[in-house]
């Protein structure tokens, strides 16, 4: 089966490098055109020797492997334009600095990468963004093309029955894990200093403070505070409710919102513009803090909930809906949802390191003492219980443990097979030109080149 999912991942990894880590000298040469967006001979000697310096491991052409991928983006996004497919503009900002952090981790620090490029930060990330669009088009476009894959259980079964049993990947020790999960008392206290902090911002505004300024100086976002706290382009839907509900109501530029709680904490919202149902607003969160006694009194009331289930008064199942915090599991009985794969089942190396070092006790059905643990994402303290579901022995993929890898496993397949049909048909109604240097490429798909 041809790889072209993957290997479109792979490229897209390495032009992340390509604007960045390229060398001056190299001479531009047009080498293909696809639709209306060429395709440069420099483009594809930076990822190959990207490639080789990460170890890539190709059996065939490497170079006209990479080619041939980046005429398939190329047809995605000409595509892609061509269906007036958008793309979050946050998302993009959010994206850039991710890779441009990973860049200065890699060459030491910010200074550095400034002094290699001869360029400022901002202008480094400002070459990215457009590569960075680019990029989320082709994958928005090849999502669309893929939608609307799905398979029934018997299309498994019958997956399963005529797969090559020794082609069926090893799985390994897999965790299935429910939770209780809560979260401390803010105190009033706090909360009443917090909103004074945020009502002196809005005096200071009104006064005629910048509001990105005192982002960038008190916003506790860490993502949208370098940026004035400007959040991009968003749907209502991109927004928590009460955010939102807040955002979308300010009617005129600059127009500073009432304080404004979510579960990150509070807010004040600067309107910067609004288009239709999109809209780009900056905002300034602070976070209460946690006070010591509220977490021993949290911890407490955790080692109460954890007694009741030991001593059967209820299960764990009803502790969770009864007490639990976490909206996204307490419906489920706490049941945990590994967020890359979207299943019940997790790799030892996919559990946070608070919860791992629970398990290095546990055999299944046990429920481990209340700990604390960071929840990152909403960047709130956290006190939990975990109970351990069922633990799976690392075995060859079969039916009955492994049926959600094996449904993942035939929709992939389906989602190649369709965007293969799809590349073949856009082959033949879409301008393409190859320069004769490349025709010669052993190409996995025959259209590229016109008889």
């Amino acid at each position: 089966m041809r790889s072209t999912i993957i290997l479109s991942i792979f490229i897209i990894a390495l032009t992340s490098f390509n604007s960045l880590f390229a060398q001056d000298g190299v001479i531009d040469e047009v080498i293909a055109v696809v639709g209306d967006n060429a395709i440069l001979k420099s483009d594809i000697e930076h990822q190959y020797e990207q490639a080789l310096m990460e170890g890539a491991n190709f059996s065939g052409d490497l170079k006209c492997n990479i080619f041939e991928q980046q005429l398939i983006s190329k047809l995605l996004l000409n595509q892609a334009k061509l269906d007036s497919i958008e793309v979050n503009e946050n998302q993009v900002v959010n994206e850039v600095d991710r890779r441009v952090n990973y860049f200065i981790s890699q060459i030491g620090d910010k200074e550095k990468l400034e002094e290699y490029f001869n360029k400022s930060l901002m202008q480094i990330k400002r070459d990215q963004m457009e590569m960075v669009r680019t990029q989320m088009l082709t994958q928005s476009m090849q999502g669309e093309i893929t939608q609307d894959i799905n398979v029934t259980p018997a299309e498994i079964r019958a997956f399963y029955r005529n797969a090559d049993k020794d082609s069926l990947p090893m799985i390994p020790t897999q965790f299935e894990l429910q939770q209780i999960v809560l979260n401390p008392k803010i105190e009033q206290k706090e909360i009443d200093r917090v909103k004074t902090q945020l009502r002196d911002f809005q005096r200071q505004l009104n006064d005629g403070r910048d509001f990105a300024t005192l982002a960038v100086l008190y916003s506790e976002d860490k993502g949208s505070a370098a940026r004035g706290g400007e959040l991009g382009w968003m749907p209502r839907s991109g927004l928590v409710p009460e955010f939102a509900s807040v955002a979308f109501n300010l009617q005129d530029k600059n127009k500073v919102s009432k304080i404004v709680e979510t579960e990150y904490g509070f807010h004040i919202i600067q309107l910067i513009d609004r288009k239709g149902e999109r809209i780009n607003c900056r905002h300034i969160l602070i976070k209460p803090k946690i006070g010591e006694t509220s977490r021993k009194e949290t911890k407490a009331n955790l080692d109460t909930i954890r007694g009741l289930i030991v001593d059967k008064t209820m299960s764990f199942e009803e502790a969770a809906l009864r007490f639990s915090m976490d909206k996204d599991s307490r419906t489920s009985g706490g049941l945990m949802l590994n967020p890359e794969t979207g299943t019940a089942k997790f790799e030892l190396s996919q559990i946070p390191v608070a919860i791992n070092k629970q398990l290095q006790t546990m055999k299944a059905d046990d429920i481990s003492s209340s700990f604390y643990m960071m929840d990152e994402r909403k960047g709130k303290e956290t006190y939990r219980l975990v109970r351990l579901k069922k633990k799976t022995d690392p075995h060859k993929a079969n039916l009955r443990d492994d049926y959600q890898m094996l449904q993942a496993m035939l929709e992939n397949q389906k989602r190649q097979e369709t965007l293969d049909d799809w590349i073949k048909a856009k082959q033949t109604d879409t301008y393409i030109t190859i320069d004769k240097k490349w025709i010669n490429c052993d190409f996995n798909y025959d259209g590229w080149v016109k008889k």
